[in-house]
């Protein structure tokens, strides 16, 4: 008969696949154990999460599929990791590449082994030769694993993890494959000699206006057309589809203010634009994950009576025909401009630009310009798969 482990002994370790409604949800509060003494952890949305992790309600899954699993340790939850195949990436790029995202787990290193050899085995079976992430769920969302920056509450749709990721997964024998920055900027930064002197060149030339509510539609889809070509030559680039960018659309309705997206039209065409959100996470924080009984009160008062402090610039970008122009700076510029204006008139203090390429000069300098601080790092592993 086996012995029990004692108390100094860590019980047999589990990977079992999530199936189900119920172990989604289980799945979903794996990080409140990770995460219970972290003061710079904030829980998401139970709802919000449950809607991302749809197959049914997810735009995503249109193209992509995936399978996630929990680690258990006797009848405790101490680790979870997801695997993703996208069919875009597979037919943009055809190298065989899958992904995996959702990790969480215990200082264990057995616990994050067995948990990303249980999502490469998955990947491996399925054809991919290279597994890449972590990536929640996608490239368009959250990823990356925070190696710098913990001591700060994430953003808004921006990922959390502990010191000790990272390392156990270079342990792992991942190893970088690209770091992105997260930005903090004060709306109330002035501009730069050199770029007042190309706000000045270009100002007869551009037209900067909110977005049009009454063509709400057909604005959203003028953003995701810019989007995708202002990002299509980016590391790891996958474009929004019509759906995804619609779901983001009917979020944004119900989130943004309206003058907190803006387009900057070139002689009467769509040329680039922004958009800014307030910082969900500082409403929610203290829900503890529940809408339920009360806390969809406390979160419209905080969205709408006690506007958040912080936001967010998830989205922007430039025509590629403008970027290596001189108009392509002074187009980021006054996109920027125009929604801090707003930013600072709601009383916002600080505005998070991410994620930002840590090998994008061009970006990085004018967001530096403008008193723009890199203030966390978020790093994207990947490894092959044939010794899975």
């Amino acid at each position: 008969m086996a012995s029990l482990p004692t108390a100094s002994e860590p019980a047999p370790l589990r990977i079992l696949p999530v199936d189900g409604r119920a172990a989604l949800g289980r799945f979903i509060r794996v990080p409140g154990r990770i995460f219970a003494s972290d003061p710079a952890w904030i829980p998401p949305l139970f709802l919000e999460r449950r809607l991302h992790l749809s197959t049914r309600s997810n735009p995503y899954f249109q193209h992509a599929r995936w399978q996630a699993w929990i680690a258990w340790r006797g009848n405790e939850p101490v680790g979870r990791i997801s695997a993703q195949i996208d069919a875009l990436h597979l037919e943009r790029y055809g190298d065989a590449t899958g992904f995996f995202g959702m990790l969480d787990a215990e200082d264990r290193q057995e616990t994050f082994a067995a948990l990303l050899a249980t999502a490469g085995q998955w990947l491996r079976e399925q054809g991919m030769r290279r597994i890449r992430g972590p990536f929640n769920l996608s490239i368009n969302e959250e990823m990356g694993v925070l190696v710098e920056g913990f001591d700060t509450p994430p953003v808004f749709m921006m990922g959390h993890a502990r010191p000790y990721y990272g390392e156990r997964i270079e342990q792992c024998g991942y190893r970088k494959a690209v770091d992105t920055l997260a930005y903090m900027v004060p709306p109330n930064f002035d501009a730069s000699p050199v770029m007042r002197r190309l706000l000045a060149a270009s100002a007869q030339q551009v037209l900067v206006r909110p977005l049009d509510r009454k063509r709400f539609d057909e604005e959203i889809s003028l953003l995701r057309d810019i989007f995708n070509d202002a990002w299509e030559q980016n590391w790891g680039f996958v474009p929004f589809t019509a759906a995804e960018f619609h779901e983001l659309g009917r979020n944004l309705r119900f989130l943004v203010d309206p003058g907190m997206i803006r387009i900057a039209e070139v002689d009467g065409e769509g040329a680039a634009f922004i958009v800014a959100i307030p910082n969900l996470n500082e409403a929610i924080r203290g829900l503890h994950g529940r809408l339920l009984p009360t806390g969809w009160l406390k979160l419209l008062w905080r969205l709408k009576v006690r506007y958040p402090s912080t936001a967010r610039v998830p989205l922007m970008g430039v025509r590629r025909r403008f970027q290596r122009t001189r108009l392509g700076p002074a187009l980021a510029f006054l996109v920027i401009d125009a929604v801090r204006q707003r930013l600072h008139g709601l009383g916002v203090k600080e505005v998070e630009l991410s994620w930002i390429l840590e090998d994008n000069a061009g970006m990085r300098s004018i967001i530096e310009s403008i008193g723009g601080r890199a203030y966390k790092r978020y790093r994207v592993y990947e490894r092959s798969l044939d010794e899975y």
